[in-house]
């Protein structure tokens, strides 16, 4: 039904539908913006015939709006600055390289959680191939590249670093699909990661030898400065060899493998033979004897065949001290041990050997200390070369010195000994209850503190148990280096005797030797040393120098001469490394980073104490803090 009041109706509803069209236009085509356009305009072009405020006009008066009958004309294409384009990231890549690289995306997208060993691991290989446009590592437009192949082929000599090549699995990408190929590049990556940090780190948590006797930092390196590493390597296999440990006893150790694997001379053995003892008379000649006289380490013409005197003191002295019947006559026995362990034993120690090197820090700066403890021996370090060496005395095996790293911090001359209190209540409240007078005797005297505990401790002199002077080197483990009055022990090849600590046999001259590299202009020396003792203690500061002490165990080594020593494993440490070798992959995190606290514990800096504040362990056995109740203590003087 027709009206005026329809048409206006039908007006306005007409208008309307023009001005939302006009609106989509402006925003969907022109890239206007709707908010802009407002309420009830009309369509751009035309003039508004009222304002939005005034009066709906009576039908018979002007139209609303005008309709164009005229068909609408094509819209015109959309410029690139009109319309914002996403780049492809894999444009540049080759069309081989790309069908790759969008399946390596997805499967990092998927995770990934079967190939790598962490989620750290993971997040590095993920951050890696995104900052190279998800390309292939290991492939140049679809094919296995020089960088695959030269890191394959040093995977397949894993074993000559003692390594297990089976542990590293390589793939062939001839033949693949871009799936295969895809997963195989990225297993083959992981494959890098796992060879980098066993070879950095080692093949498991030291731990899983020792739970309370080690602590060193067996830092694995970063997965992304690997792969950084081997993407820039003009060649990848070679630059692997950078993560070995780089100690010239590891390098020994790797060529000495080689020789026992028959890639180079063998090491000789005694064969068996007739018994040889000694007949002063008509001495007893014999083939083996320059061979026994090489491994008893006496020089001698190699034409010389007899079984003498100062042989047979030699050999003497060796069965004492590997516990055989000491005879002086050469018996099955003694040329078993002397040989040592067999080849297939010898591997199994060198390379036991080479697994504990990867445990220690890398950069040891220009100076360090290396104890090996089965060898009872300490070096000095310095710019390459060894400046100074002598015989120690270790803990004895039920109460192991232990493996560990850290930096020598101060020299105390004319130290006292504070008896730890494991050493108090195991032997000495003992030996009270049997002896009353003992630890008079013994030149130690007893006090007790205020909660009514006790403390055992011994001044500063001549016959104190820690001699003349203490080198200090904060640790948790609380041990250090130190004189002895028993010099008379250092004459014994097997040298277990002490709580933990280590007896050092010329600890003047030690002294004098990390001093001049500490302090190179005040010209140390033993004899200034020396005139220093007394009965006051002094701490001469090696700060800020740092001279590393390595507590090592290396029951297997090769000497000077290039031959292998074999040393009985006093601790059992290397037993158990050769068990977790055979069972063992576990992952190696990164330590956490030390403290504050924790730092300022290893500064060896001593710190005024107020009168009443409890003194820790490790400052009683140090002898710094507030001394304990009733003890006397000389003044103890500080050379910085």
């Amino acid at each position: 039904m027709n009206s005026p009041r329809c048409d206006r109706i039908l007006a306005c509803v007409a208008f309307a539908f023009a001005v939302i069209l006009a609106a989509l236009f402006n925003v969907f085509v022109k890239g206007g913006n709707l908010a802009a356009v407002p309420t009830g305009a009309p369509p751009a072009g035309q003039a508004s015939t009222e304002t939005s405020s005034a009066p709906t006009a009576p039908a018979s008066e002007s139209p609303v709006a005008t309709i164009d009958p005229t068909p609408a004309k094509p819209t015109d294409p959309v410029s690139p600055t009109e319309q914002s384009v996403v780049p492809d990231p894999l444009a540049s890549l080759d069309p081989a390289d790309r069908v790759v690289a969008e399946k390596i995306r997805d499967l990092l997208a998927a995770k990934s959680g079967a190939i790598f060993a962490s989620k750290s691991e993971r997040m590095a290989v993920e951050s890696f191939y995104q900052s190279r446009t998800l390309a292939p590592l290991w492939l140049d437009r679809g094919v296995e590249n020089a960088r695959a192949k030269a890191v394959i082929a040093r995977l397949k000599e894993a074993d000559a670093d003692g390594l297990d090549v089976s542990d590293y699995r390589t793939h062939d990408f001839a033949g693949l699909g871009p799936d295969a190929l895809a997963e195989a590049d990225l297993k083959l990556t992981q494959t890098v990661l796992t060879f980098a940090r066993h070879l950095q780190a080692g093949r498991f948590p030291y731990k899983r030898v020792s739970q309370n006797n080690i602590q060193l930092p067996q830092a694995p390196p970063d997965p992304a400065e690997v792969l950084g590493k081997i993407a820039q390597a003009a060649n990848a296999g070679t630059a692997l060899d950078d993560f070995s440990p780089p100690y010239e006893g590891y390098k020994k150790l790797k060529a000495m493998l080689a020789q026992l694997r028959g890639k180079g001379p063998a090491v000789q053995g005694i064969a068996d033979g007739p018994l040889l003892k000694l007949n002063p008379k008509t001495p007893m000649e014999d083939p083996r004897v320059p061979l026994l006289r090489a491994k008893l380490g006496l020089g001698g013409d190699a034409s010389d065949l007899k079984y003498d005197s100062k042989l047979a003191e030699a050999v003497k002295k060796f069965q004492r001290a590997n516990e055989l019947p000491v005879t002086g006559n050469l018996d099955a026995r003694t040329i078993k041990e002397l040989n040592g362990p067999t080849g297939d034993q010898q591997i199994e120690a060198v390379i036991s050997n080479m697994e504990r090197w990867r445990w220690y820090p890398r950069d040891l700066g220009t100076a360090y200390v290396i104890v090996n403890l089965p060898d009872f021996s300490l070096q000095v370090m310095h710019d390459g070369a060894q400046a100074w060496s002598t015989r120690i005395v270790i803990g004895k095996p039920a109460m192991p010195t232990p493996l560990l790293s850290e930096t020598m911090k101060y020299i105390t001359i004319n130290p006292t000994w504070n008896v730890p209190p494991s050493i108090v209540q195991n032997e000495y409240l003992p030996a009270l209850q049997q002896d009353p007078t003992v630890l008079e005797r013994m030149g130690l005297r007893l006090v007790y503190n205020r909660d009514g505990s006790v403390h055992i401790y011994q001044p500063p002199g001549e016959a104190n148990a820690l001699g003349r002077i203490r080198f200090n080197f904060p640790n948790r483990f609380l041990v250090y280096q130190h004189d002895t009055p028993d010099k008379q022990l250092f004459a014994d090849d097997v040298r277990a005797y002490s709580h933990g600590c280590m007896r050092v046999q010329d600890p003047a001259k030690y002294a004098e030797v990390l001093l001049n590299i500490a302090r190179p202009s005040e010209n140390w020396t033993a004899e200034r040393v020396k005139r220093m003792f007394g009965t006051g203690e002094q701490d001469i500061q090696l700060l800020p120098a740092t001279i590393w002490v390595l507590l090592t165990y290396q029951n297997a080594f090769v000497d000077d001469a290039g031959k292998l020593q074999i040393r009985r494993d006093i601790y059992n440490i290397d037993s158990r490394t050769v068990a977790a070798i055979k069972t063992e992959r576990g992952m190696i995190e990164p330590p956490h980073e030390r403290t504050r606290e924790q730092e300022v514990a290893t500064t060896g800096q001593r710190r005024s104490v107020a009168p009443h504040r409890s003194v820790s362990f490790f400052e009683a056995l140090f002898g710094f803090g507030r001394p304990a109740y009733g003890r006397s203590v000389p003044p103890r003087r500080i050379v910085r």
